[in-house]
């Protein structure tokens, strides 16, 4: 019998009428599809019945794999590594669509190296992912609201996101402790070019630093109070953080990489 591990956060979905909404999302027949951590390979299965053209799952765990690999012989290709050192972009000569009931403890990590590792172009066509809804209602926040910070801004700068529903534990074995949320993941065709992401990174770390605080601090410390890009952006320094859009973070960070040029 396969047992959870706690340490890879892995949490297996049972609930077919979920197994089959997820597999509804987007169209899979005839496309090359990844799943992240398939697990005992529940969703694995739907997903081979809608025939995908071709099919790899990413399995850290060797107990898990080899059950995989047992499971469905020569359906799908196993890479049995850890997805956080991985580089997608030279797995794949063409777009993927990407499905993952994504390991909990490292979902966001797995999320933003993604997006900060984007190239040119994307190495997905869709991603649909599941999170701890609680981390979820941060990547779809919109600005003034609570939620709103630097996963909502660095999640949406080259992607457009729409939440598909929230899910119960009693459609996961063993059960966790809280809701999940599934969410569906497009490319965009345009966005503000940054040059180095981690420049994004940066600047919305030291905005969020202290998020109840006005804006002037980590202004000053960014662009040692240059009134030109508060001319610029039309930012108001006695405003919060989370009271900036995405689209300003974005230009603040051109702004900062221009600065340093």
């Amino acid at each position: 019998m396969i047992r959870a591990k706690k340490s890879l956060g892995q949490n297996f979905l049972i609930d077919e009428n979920i197994l089959e909404k997820i597999t509804n999302v987007t169209d899979i027949y005839n496309k090359t599809i990844l799943e992240i951590g398939p697990g005992t390979g529940n969703l694995t299965s739907y997903i081979l019945k809608k025939n995908p053209k071709k099919m790899f799952v990413i399995e850290k765990d060797n107990e898990l794999a080899s059950n995989l690999e047992n499971k469905f012989n020569n359906q799908i290709t196993i890479i049995n590594e850890d997805v956080l050192k991985l580089d997608e972009t030279k797995l794949f000569k063409q777009e993927v669509t990407v499905f993952g009931n994504l390991p909990y403890n490292i979902s966001t990590e797995i999320l933003s190296k993604w997006i900060i590792n984007l190239k040119k172009n994307f190495w997905f066509d869709c991603l649909v992912l599941m999170f701890q809804k609680e981390v979820a209602d941060r990547i779809i926040a919109e600005f003034n609201t609570s939620n709103y910070g630097r996963l909502s801004i660095i999640c949406n700068w080259k992607l457009n996101i729409k939440k598909i529903c929230d899910i119960k534990p009693s459609a996961f074995f063993p059960k966790p402790k809280i809701d999940s949320s599934l969410l569906i993941f497009y490319p965009k065709k345009n966005f503000v070019k940054i040059k180095d992401p981690k420049n994004l990174e940066k600047v919305t770390r030291i905005f969020f630093n202290q998020r109840r605080k006005m804006l002037k601090k980590p202004f000053n410390q960014l662009f040692n109070g240059d009134k030109r890009v508060i001319d610029k952006l039309k930012i108001d320094l006695t405003m919060r953080p989370q009271n900036i859009n995405l689209d300003t973070y974005y230009k603040l960070a051109c702004e900062y990489e221009n600065l340093r040029s």
